[in-house]
């Protein structure tokens, strides 16, 4: 069959994208494509995923359409005019050879390539880990900034509501070249936490263009405060008032506060910290053991020396305070006023609290109170976590300047869980391939991406592609009989000759020159696969109930309704390659009416010569059974 569609009508260059709104301004000139695209391929199943991606291999190297295409236009074509099914692989890639031979991996099954991802189309829900404090780094965003207008846009928006706060334009010293006074500002707790809340709100701004939205979110520290703005709860400014608040009250503060990160058990952890008189206390619990304590800066360097040389993996944070301890007590009643000032409002995305590791409700969410306490006590990450698999989270995206929850986070998940833990953005690896690569992990985990909208600032053109690599299949009934006699019952009526009908019988043979009968059979385990389930010593045995069902159907058609007796001589063991011929004969009546019955086989590739080997013999009578022994008395 040939199916044909209508061809679709050609989209002027300067369309708008499928759900936006019209310009209303001429528009601008198309963005430069980013160095690095992903690459889409699916297939129904694994086998046909990597047949897909031989043949785009093939295409790319044979094709002068392909040699043609820009890689854009290339990168849009598959994800935008082909169907996504359930098994797929994104390859990010910033060159030919690199995509090539990532295909080529994919194609001929091998275990891994560089830039390529794969992945399976899940049902589970998708959570955003909004990054903590101590993420910030110089330049970060910058890269994007640079690459994607609809970040650059949002980063511009926020930086513009934080200025109106400092005393200084945070943008300056976010992009401050590293290395320069400018550049080490950014470790200041009164530019750091505005700094990571602009970077995760352009981030969040800029995915949510793309049309990956979360289903659950949650943070800690100050990234719940870009989580509260981000679902609505507190506008721009307000939430721009809480950030810069919350980061002038802590500069404010007295020098001399520290965070170390350990990896130890907890209760080596208590133990220690028991032994201070509750001068260092746990800021943030970031799985079963894993801890960062905070508190007086030497007795910080002290615990850090100490369970360095006991063994216990450390690292000191680059915060300028100790952050939710005892030292942020002389903030609070300040910080308190500045929340009481703001609209609080109910969020639009279910968020999970990191102080409680429990699903927010909209009270709490809106109480000024709540935020006090945020400042203050300790950040339950791992119950966070664990809440969010609970809600059947499978897919968690870090949005912030590097992986830190994406990392911890596997630690809090239960041993059985399959979950993806993607950071969105990498302190070792360019910032535009971290996020195309993040986003498509995404993809292959099944989470949706509007990749028109990913790709409208381009404008791309849908260019030729190979079509899809169907895995054929004959559907063809095969014949377990004669290729010449495809209709059973007529193929016997033309040799002269009766169908038994039944399923282990063949014919039926009334004998001419006597009132006997023949039934003949071919029995194999390719046409009769069930009697494979019955096996006598690894050997496929036809039952003897089935034996009794031939010698009953045998005495029905020779008008004797009763099988008086039945003797198995030898087994019917079936071939596991071929069958048997089967020869069941009947004899005329005798002097009182019975009839003799014999069973025979032999292999169905025997010659005529060979013997029969009898398998069972028995009798037949008509006129129903004797009556039985009375049971009254025993």
């Amino acid at each position: 069959h040939i199916i044909l569609e209508q061809a679709p009508e050609a989209v002027p260059a300067d369309a708008q994208p499928e759900g936006t709104q019209p310009q209303t301004q001429p528009q601008t000139a198309p963005v430069a494509p980013p160095a690095t695209l992903p690459f889409l391929v699916s297939g129904r199943t694994p086998e046909a995923l990597r047949a897909q991606a031989g043949r785009l291999a093939a295409f790319l190297r044979e094709s002068p359409e392909a040699a043609a295409a820009a890689p854009v236009d290339l990168a849009y074509s598959l994800a935008a005019s082909r169907s996504t099914w359930e098994h797929r692989a994104a390859v990010v890639a910033d060159g030919r050879e690199e995509l090539l031979g990532a295909l080529d991996a994919l194609a001929e099954g091998a275990g891994a390539a560089a830039g390529l991802v794969r992945g399976t189309a899940e049902k589970g829900r998708t959570a955003f880990l909004f990054t903590f404090q101590g993420s910030q780094r110089p330049g970060m965003g910058r890269e994007l900034y640079e690459t994607f207008p609809v970040f650059a846009a949002a980063f511009d928006e926020v930086c513009a509501e934080l200025d109106r706060h400092l005393d200084r334009p945070i943008r300056e010293i976010v992009f401050a070249a590293e290395g320069t006074p400018e550049a080490a500002l950014i470790d200041r707790t009164l530019y750091s936490s505005p700094a990571i809340f602009a970077l995760e709100v352009a981030l969040y701004r800029l995915l949510e263009h793309w049309g990956i939205r979360p289903d659950l979110v949650s943070g800690g520290s100050i990234g719940d405060s870009a989580a509260i703005h981000v679902t609505g709860v507190l506008s721009l400014a307000d939430a721009a008032t809480l950030v810069t608040a919350r980061s002038r009250l802590m500069n404010e503060l007295p020098p001399g506060g520290g965070m170390v990160a350990v990896e130890a058990p907890e209760q080596v952890v208590r133990e220690a910290l028991d032994e201070l008189g509750g001068r260092v206390s746990i800021g943030l619990v970031n799985g079963p053991e894993a801890f960062v304590v905070s508190g007086d800066e030497e007795l910080i360097t002290g615990l850090g020396d100490r369970w360095k040389a006991e063994g216990y993996r450390i690292k000191r944070l680059t915060v300028g305070h100790a952050f939710h301890s005892p030292h942020m007590d002389p903030m609070l009643d300040a910080f308190r006023e500045v929340a009481r000032s703001l609209t609080f409002r109910a969020p639009r995305v279910p968020m999970v609290d990191a102080l409680t590791g429990e699903l927010m409700d909209a009270d709490r969410m809106c109480d000024p109170e709540y935020w006090v306490r945020h400042v203050r006590e300790a950040v339950r990450f791992v119950d966070a976590v664990r809440t969010l698999e609970a809600e059947g989270v499978t897919t968690y995206l870090e949005v912030g300047p590097l992986a830190m929850q994406s990392l911890m986070a596997r630690a809090c998940l239960t041993a059985e869980s399959g979950a993806a833990l993607v950071p969105s953005l990498r302190r070792d690896r360019p910032e535009v391939w971290s996020l195309v690569h993040a986003v498509a992990q995404l993809h292959v985990r099944g989470v949706r991406v509007d990749w028109a909208r990913f790709y409208a600032d381009t404008r791309p053109a849908v260019t030729g592609l190979p079509t899809y690599a169907f895995q054929r299949e004959r559907y063809w009934l095969k014949s377990t009989g004669s290729p010449a006699a495809p209709v059973p019952g007529a193929a016997a009526a033309e040799l002269g000759l009766s169908l038994a009908g039944h399923p282990l019988l063949g014919t039926a043979i009334s004998l001419a020159d006597s009132g006997g009968f023949l039934f003949t059979a071919g029995l194999s385990l390719r046409s009769h696969g069930w009697l494979a389930d019955h096996r006598v010593l690894g050997r496929a045995v036809v039952p003897g109930a089935a034996l009794v069902e031939l010698a009953v159907r045998a005495g029905d058609e020779a008008g004797c309704d009763t099988l008086d007796e039945l003797t198995l001589a030898a087994p019917l063991v079936l071939p596991e390659d071929g069958g048997v011929q089967l020869r069941l004969t009947v004899a005329e009546p005798d002097g009182q009416g019975r009839r003799a019955l014999s069973l025979y086989s032999r292999p169905e590739d025997a010659d005529t010569g060979e013997p029969w080997t009898r398998h069972a013999e028995g009798t037949l009578s008509a006129g129903g059974s004797a009556a039985g022994a009375g049971l009254t008395v025993w």
